[in-house]
């Protein structure tokens, strides 16, 4: 612990994807969540970045991808976030099941951890993906997205990440200086078998775990893995107090930078995994409509000046669209 005040959990995940189409399709249409921003890397404009999420795009809601076409394969390892999980409510894993079957999705067993059952599954890029399910809340911030999945299976944000350590211990201590308790420990067949799985609470709702498992298993960055996973310091304030605080755990975080919708900071974790710190505001409405999210590509700052330029260098993209789907519909 320290003095900054503890994260409340995951704000986004940010991965790498291959075809953009391909990448849209199935995070829309298969598995329903709304694209909230449509946009670029703002350190490679020539890439879009799309951001998808619940309703609202919420804190804590938000998976977003760099669709670059020409990198190889990824190969999950050490250093890395193995898997990213996401809620969903209790009893609709069936639901789950079938609708990969429909769609043709790679999925695995369900399993049993730490009293949850988990469905995994992979993405078109081979990224590891869970959904647990779990008991919604009725105060839960997360508001369902129903355009093709309804409300009594939609995703509602983050449920973990998994990080594969070959040194867990100096990770875990930036994990506690960011305001993450160790919340058990349980052994982990399925991801390196005989190994313990360690899990970290924050204080949210949502996002609201960590769960580290030892490995030394090789690693390679590229389509299918994640590229960073971000924290939440709900205000600059927040932020600045969280960034000395893990610069005393030795690690070298850059100066705040300004993503238009929200306010990041970066740093290596010890095990070479890129963790951000970010922002709640100004969010996603901040320069869009709620019901217009996504509609169209949104350039921050001093990319607006070069739209004509970027837009040529970035392939035809069409959104899915479906209807609101009713809880009972088939």
């Amino acid at each position: 612990m320290s003095d900054a005040p503890p994260t409340p959990g995951i704000h986004h995940v940010t991965c790498i994807a291959g075809d953009p189409q391909q990448n849209m399709d199935f995070w829309v249409e298969t598995l329903g969540l709304r694209l909230v921003k449509r946009s670029i890397n703002q350190d490679d404009p020539s890439t879009y970045h799309f951001f998808f999420a619940d309703a609202e795009g919420t804190p804590g809601t938000s998976m977003t991808f760099f669709p670059w076409e020409n990198l190889r394969q990824g190969k999950v390892g050490s250093g890395q976030v193995s898997r990213t999980a996401f809620r969903v409510p209790e009893g609709s894993l069936e639901f789950w099941k079938d609708r990969f079957d429909e769609y043709g999705v790679d999925y695995e067993g369900r399993v049993e951890r730490f009293g949850e059952t988990v469905l995994p599954f992979y993405d078109p890029d081979g990224l590891p993906v869970e959904l647990v399910a779990i008991e919604i809340p009725d105060d839960d911030p997360t508001v369902p997205w129903t355009e093709f999945v309804p409300e009594d299976a939609a995703i509602r944000g983050f449920h973990s990440v998994t990080l594969w350590l070959a040194d867990p211990q100096r990770t875990e201590e930036v994990l506690r200086t960011m305001g993450l308790e160790e919340a058990g420990t349980e052994e982990s067949p399925g991801d390196t078998p005989g190994d313990e799985r360690t899990r970290f609470e924050a204080t949210g709702t949502v996002g609201q775990y960590v769960d580290v498992l030892p490995t030394i298993e090789g690693a390679r960055q590229g389509h299918g893995t994640v590229h960073h996973v971000a924290f939440q310091t709900p205000s600059d304030e927040d932020q600045l107090a969280m960034r000395q605080a893990v610069s005393a755990q030795g690690v070298r975080p850059t100066q705040q930078i300004d993503r238009h919708w929200f306010h990041s900071v970066y740093f290596r974790e010890p095990n070479g995994i890129l963790f951000e710190l970010a922002t709640s505001g100004p969010g996603y409405t901040s320069d869009e409509q709620l019901d217009e999210l996504g509609e169209k590509l949104i350039l921050p700052g001093e990319f607006r000046e070069q739209r004509e330029q970027i837009e040529a260098n970035l392939s035809d993209v069409t959104i899915p669209r479906g209807e609101a789907v009713d809880a009972d519909a088939d």
